[in-house]
């Protein structure tokens, strides 16, 4: 990964927040990048906005709670950029309720986009990452460590989440595949419905954990962070 010019990156939930900030400086150092959304549109008008360049982006629709869907939207990555060498399972889906109000409805679309849909995303592209000896990067959360009130179906995804990527980091680096966990605090994102605004200066900005995602893959191959921790270093009080 030492030159990462031209190499290609699947960003999954890359439309916006995280895996926007994540595209947006992998693009500028030089790589093509494929982004999903569950809505085409959606995907579209994000990579019209992340490089004027278009042979650089590639706009795919796709749910990661389907295996079918992933292995489609991998499957025109390599069709398209003839390679893949970084896969980010960024898409997830945020719901705070106390258990009382938590439905089976909410709990298995938790599960199925937050751990389910990382082992969707990581099966469909494994054998591609194999042939470059490529890096997946998921991204938790630290309430994959820190359970809280109105929780318990975020915090059972993330904590299988952390436990997931973990194991396959042992299964996957014989093959040279690398494997990092990176586990955020609050980010000035989309989740439970929040809209960025100045009140989150405060937080962790998505060109932030872009940056962390190029730092670990400029990293020298034979050190790997398997698991990262990071929090606003001011929170607001």
């Amino acid at each position: 990964m030492n030159n990462l010019n031209d190499k290609v990156a699947y960003i999954t939930g890359g439309s916006k927040g995280i895996g926007y900030g994540i595209a947006k400086a992998l693009l500028d150092a030089g790589m093509k990048v494929a982004i999903t959304s569950r809505r085409s549109d959606a995907a579209k008008e994000a990579a019209r906005s992340l490089s004027k360049d278009q042979s650089k982006v590639l706009a795919l629709e796709s749910d990661v709670s389907s295996m079918a869907s992933e292995i489609k939207s991998v499957k025109s990555v390599i069709d398209h950029f003839r390679q893949l060498d970084v896969v980010v399972a960024n898409a997830g889906v945020g719901h705070l309720l106390h258990i009382d109000q938590l439905t089976e409805k909410i709990w298995k679309e938790t599960i199925g986009t937050n751990l389910t849909g990382v082992f969707n995303t990581v099966k469909a592209s494994i054998d591609a990452l194999k042939k470059t000896k490529g890096y997946i990067i998921t991204m938790a959360s630290l309430a994959g460590v820190n359970f809280f009130e109105n929780g318990a179906a975020y915090n059972a995804s993330k904590f299988g989440l952390v436990g997931f990527t973990q194991a396959i980091m042992l299964d996957l680096r014989k093959y040279g595949i690398k494997v990092t966990t990176i586990m955020p605090g609050s980010v000035a994102s989309h989740f439970n419905n929040n809209v960025p605004a100045a009140a989150d200066a405060w937080k962790i900005q998505p060109e932030d954990i872009g940056q962390l995602v190029l730092d670990l893959l400029n990293m020298n191959p034979r050190t790997l962070p398997s698991k990262i921790e990071i929090r606003p270093s001011m929170p607001v009080k």
